[in-house]
């Protein structure tokens, strides 16, 4: 039998129908669902007088938009008011399992499907947002799809899709010190670029990637879309069953037994063939920062910002537009650059070893006095653990103040806006001009990385404080 990856097993398991010529037919085991990409998908259905074809295979949960502070009270924009209220109306018509503002089960998206063992290995997994990568973290096929998709998922439980080339990236070695799993994603981004990715769905292997925690491995697999890639996933072992073992969806006695065999057949087999591959050393990774207004414009927070003198054409006219738009200058150092906003959380760094971290980063120290810090748990469930273990108690003695869970400061469409020409270092996502705020100015970093900046008020590298 010719040998396959583990994206191929899973993929072609999944195929309902090849179309000649064209897209596969894939099957959908698990459909996330939250309040921006939803609305219109449902009144597609509305208006061709058709129902959920599988409610049970799909979850909803407000996260985009809803507030940080205060939900118990009305959501005072109205847009936002009126996404999140039709979400929970359409989920009752079509009854599907919905997840409001209060509920133990509320999060953002990408965190609360692990929390509740419904991400498990082997599956197909869509959401309307890109960053549904996340749970390729556990051995499945997660990603990001448009609303007309949404709306054809609710219809019928598949998607047509073309089948991604494969992708290999192998990170080797042990970590240093104060480097973690997002510093990986940014350092694998910086080296390949934000288009290096394009076409592909990547694995990612070696011993720095198995050594990760789950939480770990859900935030390099968040940030396989900013590579241009589809999604990323890794092989499913100890660690992932560990994790799964116990939680509300997850199988149970035998049930479990029968998972956990397939579980473990799920990895490449020797001599399967990708279409393109990487290998990086752990060794040459350092805590990361982005200086420009892509994931790929990242360095080692103690390395210059680029010159740019090897670059040519639209290539330097986007690399000096980019430095502009953040008041910085080609090859001077970020080290040390006055910083005014701190913010952690999102589906990147929402979860409950970020906040761990964080907190025993920060415990018996006190913030910087001109600097705003945005802790937002991912869920509930964070927040809960957050409160259960005094971690809140170590920020409130740093001088800062825990929020309420959402997607908050990773994009502006809630209250959480970082206001114009303010710099932020951000545990999310993206640095686009205008992610966090029109005129905001972000830079990505990890959780250790932005609880050092938090007490400093300047660009810092964290292992100078550990």
């Amino acid at each position: 039998m010719e040998a396959k990856t583990l994206f191929d097993k899973i993929w072609d398991s999944h195929v309902v129908k090849n179309v000649e010529g064209g897209p596969n037919v894939l099957y959908i085991d698990r459909h996330f669902i939250h309040e921006v990409t939803s609305p219109v998908a449902f009144l597609g259905l509305k208006n061709r007088g058709l129902k959920v074809f599988r409610p049970d295979q799909t979850t909803a949960t407000p996260d985009h938009n809803v507030p940080t502070i205060n939900q118990e009270l009305s959501i005072k924009d109205e847009l936002s008011r009126n996404q999140v209220e039709m979400l929970e109306k359409n989920c009752k018509e079509h009854g599907i399992t919905y997840h409001g503002l209060g509920t133990e089960g509320h999060g953002v998206v990408h965190i609360i499907g692990p929390e509740m063992g419904l991400t498990q290995p082997g599956m197909t997994i869509v959401c309307g947002d890109s960053h549904t990568s996340t749970h390729g973290a556990f051995g499945a096929i997660a990603f990001g799809i448009g609303t007309s998709e949404v709306e054809m998922v609710l219809a019928s439980q598949c998607i047509m899709q073309p089948k991604p080339k494969k992708m290999k990236i192998t990170v080797d070695g042990e970590l240093s010190k104060g480097v973690t799993a997002k510093d990986i994603a940014l350092y694998i981004i910086s080296k390949i670029s934000t288009s290096g990715g394009t076409g592909h769905f990547i694995e990612y292997a070696g011993s720095a990637i198995t050594s990760l925690s789950m939480e770990g491995r859900m935030t390099l697999c968040n940030l396989s879309i900013e590579s241009g890639a589809r999604g990323g996933m890794i092989a499913p072992d100890e660690t992932t069953i560990n994790y799964i073992e116990g939680r509300e969806f997850a199988p149970k006695d035998a049930d479990w037994d029968k998972a956990v065999e397939y579980w473990k057949s799920l990895k490449t087999d020797e001599g399967a063939k990708f279409d393109t591959e990487y290998h990086f050393d752990a060794a040459d990774i350092e805590p990361m920062i982005t200086y420009g207004t892509n994931p790929g414009m990242g360095i080692g927070v103690t390395q210059s910002i680029p010159t740019g003198s090897d670059l040519e054409g639209t290539d330097k006219t986007t690399f000096l537009k980019s430095l502009k738009y953040m008041d910085y200058q080609p090859g001077e150092a970020l080290k040390g650059k006055k910083v005014d906003y701190v913010f952690l959380g999102s589906c990147t760094n929402g979860r409950i070893e970020d906040f761990r971290a964080f907190a025993d980063f920060v415990k018996g120290k006190k913030k910087a006095a001109d600097i705003n810090v945005w802790l937002v748990p991912g869920s509930k469930a964070v927040e809960k653990q957050i409160l259960a273990e005094g971690l809140d108690k170590i920020f409130e003695e740093a001088g800062m103040a825990l929020r309420q869970p959402g997607c908050s400061a990773c994009l502006a469409m809630n209250d959480d806006k970082i206001p114009e020409g303010k710099y932020a270092v951000a545990t999310s996502n993206r640095n686009f001009e205008g992610r966090q705020g029109p005129g905001a100015r972000t830079m990505l970093a990890s959780p250790l990385t932005a609880a050092a900046v938090a007490i400093t008020g300047v660009v810092t590298d964290p292992r100078e404080l550990m």
